[in-house]
This record gives C-alpha cells, structure tokens and sequence, in this order.
C-alpha cells in the first residue's frame, strides 16, 4: 500500500459588512482631495455594503478532510471583520484609519493584518473586498514593492 499524496485545497468564506468613510488625505490640501477623490470626498461621507471573501489553504486533513473548520475561520472573521468595521464610521472608529485613507486597498490590508494575526501562521492565502459589484481589489500580503 503507498503513502497517500498530501492534497492541498482552497478555501472560502464570505462576510457582508456596512460601513461608511470618507476619501481624504492628510497630505494633501481640500481642493486636492476632492479633484482626486471627487464625490468620494464628501465631508459627510458615503456608505457601502463590502462583501469581503477570505481563502485560506493548505493540506485537507486525512482524519478531518478539512483544511480548517469553517467554523473556527466564521469566529476568525468575527473577530477580525465584522467586530472592528461593521456599522461603523471607517474614519472615525477604527484607530487604523485616523492615519490611513480608507480606501478599499487599504481595508484589504487592513482586513489581512488582522487576520494573519489571529490564524494558524502560513494558512491565509488572500482577501477579496468587493466594494460594489464592479470594484473589487484582491489582496494577497506578500505583494510589496521596495522603494
């Protein structure tokens, strides 16, 4: 009888969350911000409903057949998703944005760090944040650009 090969699969699962923000950089003046980010920089700000779409990987485990129990990556994203961003002011609530523009690359990353610090080491594979139906940034962690 042979060894048995280590299988590796994917894994998702997806989470809504409403939250609102406003598109303003510290960095640059009022009539900058709002030639860059136009009505995305409305002083009262604008909401959306994020669709937000974790995939994990690794090997599917012979006893379980499981590369991680969906309820434990539910809990994960509980904890880091819907605990600190859902129905929230994104700008104003979250210590993480005071400094960061909240745009939705940077709640990806955002969404990822959080993450990475609650799953086993290794197991995150990438985060979707689906702003609206036709903007979507992909977000994968190790992606970095040195300058």
């Amino acid at each position: 009888m042979s060894p048995r090969s280590a299988r590796l699969a994917r894994l998702s699962r997806s989470v809504t969350f409403s939250a609102c923000h406003r598109l303003h950089s510290q960095s640059l003046s009022d009539e900058e911000n709002l030639k860059l980010f136009g009505k995305c920089n409305n002083p009262n700000g604008h909401g959306h409903n994020y669709k937000v779409v974790v995939t994990v990987r690794g090997e599917i485990d012979p006893v379980s057949g499981m590369v991680m129990n969906l309820t434990d990556l539910k809990e994960y994203m509980q904890a880091a998703i819907m605990e600190p961003l859902d129905h929230k002011n994104l700008d104003k609530d979250v210590p993480y944005f005071s400094e960061v523009v909240s745009t939705t690359e940077n709640v990806a990353v955002f969404i990822w760090d959080s993450l990475q610090k609650l799953l086993p080491q290794g197991i995150l594979y990438k985060v979707e944040v689906h702003e609206t139906e036709q903007n979507v940034v992909v977000y994968k962690g190790e992606e970095t650009i040195v300058k």
